[in-house]
């Protein structure tokens, strides 16, 4: 297999279960430090002790007793909330009506074969990969309820985000939780990887001891989109070793709409069916011909980029207009894309299609070291 090559990971069947977590908790201070990464960076065995350093000197807290986590946080005007858990990641679903967690972008083997390692080390889930559903009302209402009372941790972090968090033991709202999750589904937004690398560690535990094991679950946030929604923005390109004439031609190849307008005119024709690209002297939009149930990414990575005469030589990912605006010149040209609607990310991953590669960007993401689950034997401790 071509180690650079994209695979879709494998599909956890339901029911969709958070189960409660005895989480460690990085003190204010710490979250969100440009230097808190680097407690998690190499080499990965020395981060258990790490921490345990630091919760000595009191910059580590960890709880007693397993919990489902209502983590609240606040961020460029928008606030979020998710419920927090380890993830069941044990069973792997044979029939597409099985499936509990639906990725919609491929994912490198390599790669989540290193995360994996990383988190096998480190005896970690450093962040909860972050999970998107459509709740029900009745779980809206308990979690709103949850939500009413006096936060157990309330704190700004050093990055400026507001959090507050709300930790569950009661065992009736638990499994009230539980029943209300079962025979739902989740969208991955964010953590395609790590959400591998857990079905790899999983994997590598199958043959021991019986029982549930620590790697049978994986850390995530499950946020419902119809309650405080991520944020869903496009990613845009810059293709390298590629004209606006390239561009043109392809178009042309293909009998799609391709009109070279003035800047203001073809930043507003973008939208789900048209792109627009420069090469920082022209513009041009190009109509991409998708229907409803085709990303207008699909279109391009699948249809126009293969018919380009030349080029690309290499593709770059960018997250603001400005980047992508900043590397074009006559031989790359920058092509801004719309953003995707979750409906129709969340059509094309049941229909078990992936997206192109940096497809979607959910945002905000909360801070690293908010929640840090062990994967010990006896969760809350580190040594």
């Amino acid at each position: 297999m071509d180690a650079t090559a994209l695979v879709t990971p494998p599909y956890v069947a339901g029911p969709l279960r958070l189960e409660p977590f005895a989480a460690l908790m990085l003190t204010p201070a710490r979250v969100g430090h440009p230097s808190t990464g680097r407690a998690f960076a190499r080499p990965y065995k020395d981060v258990s002790a790490r921490l345990q350093r630091w919760q000595t000197r009191g910059l580590v807290r960890a709880d007693t007793a397993p919990a489902l986590y209502l983590h609240e946080y606040s961020a460029n005007g928008m606030t979020v909330r998710g419920l927090v858990g380890a993830l069941d990641v044990s069973r792997r679903a044979a029939r597409p009506e099985d499936r509990a967690v639906l990725p919609h972008e491929g994912i490198h083997p390599a790669q989540a074969d290193e995360l994996a390692d990383r988190m096998d080390e480190m005896q970690l889930n450093p962040a909860p990969i972050l999970l998107v559903h459509q709740g029900g009302q009745r779980l809206r209402d308990l979690l709103g309820t949850v939500a009413r009372r006096e936060p157990d941790h309330a704190f700004t972090d050093r990055a400026g985000q507001e959090h507050r968090i709300w930790a569950e033991r009661s065992p009736e709202t638990l499994a009230a939780v539980a029943a209300e999750l079962a025979d739902g589904r989740a969208l991955i937004a964010d953590g395609h990887h790590r959400y591998a690398a857990y079905l790899r560690l999983q994997r590598r535990r199958v043959g021991g001891p019986t029982g549930p094991r620590p790697t049978d679950l994986g850390l995530a946030m499950l946020v419902d989109q119809t309650d405080t929604p991520l944020f869903l923005g496009p990613i845009h390109r810059t293709l390298g070793g590629t004209s606006l004439d390239d561009l043109r031609d392809a178009a042309e190849t293909l009998r799609l709409e391709y009109r070279e307008l003035a800047q203001p005119d073809a930043v507003q024709a973008l939208s789900s069916a048209r792109l627009a690209a420069t090469d920082g002297d022209r513009w041009a939009v190009v109509g991409l011909g998708n229907g409803p149930d085709e990303a207008a990414v699909e279109a391009l990575h699948r249809r126009v980029v293969p018919a380009l005469p030349h080029g690309p030589t290499g593709i770059a990912y960018h997250h603001t207009v400005d980047d992508a605006l900043g590397g074009a010149r006559a031989d790359a040209i920058a092509v801004l894309m719309p953003a995707p609607s979750v409906e129709l990310v969340l059509r094309v991953a049941e229909a078990d299609r992936l997206l192109p590669e940096k497809a979607t960007s959910f945002q905000p993401k909360p801070s690293l070291g908010v929640l840090i689950r062990s994967l010990r034997d006896a969760a809350p401790e580190l040594s």
